[in-house]
């Protein structure tokens, strides 16, 4: 599958669907980007059944501005519509494998357990 352009027309819609949701923040005059951004596409092609988002913080600056990014690229990881992962900097090759390898392992249903634990315990006791 080829990596798809995402807006902010197309963003929730496309993080919220069930499976993995990969996206690169980007920009055409960054270096760094230019470099990650085979490896990504490789990676979408590997990977079929895994969304590949690229979005252009330029043409995004909204978008960009809502998830504070700061520096480019910068890789998010949803599974199921929750953020698993979210880093700057290009990924080599291997660690991108590698990663996307233990996104496939988690048990979603034990990750929303720890979420739910989470809001619970930052809830006021009364």
């Amino acid at each position: 599958m080829a990596t798809m352009e995402i807006g902010k027309e197309n963003f929730e819609a496309t993080v919220s669907k069930q499976g993995i949701v990969m996206l690169d923040w980007w920009a055409a005059w960054c270096g760094p980007c230019r470099n990650f951004a085979p490896i990504f596409e490789k990676a979408s092609d590997k990977h079929q059944d895994v969304i590949f988002g690229k979005i252009d913080t330029d043409a995004q600056p909204e978008l960009s501005g809502m998830f504070r990014i700061r520096s480019i690229p910068t890789l998010m990881i949803f599974r199921d519509g929750i953020l698993l992962f979210e880093q700057a900097g290009a990924l080599p090759a291997a660690a991108l494998e590698e990663l996307i390898g233990k996104v496939r392992a988690l048990d979603m249903d034990e990750v929303r357990r720890e979420i739910e634990k989470h809001k619970k315990a930052q809830e006021p006791q009364a």
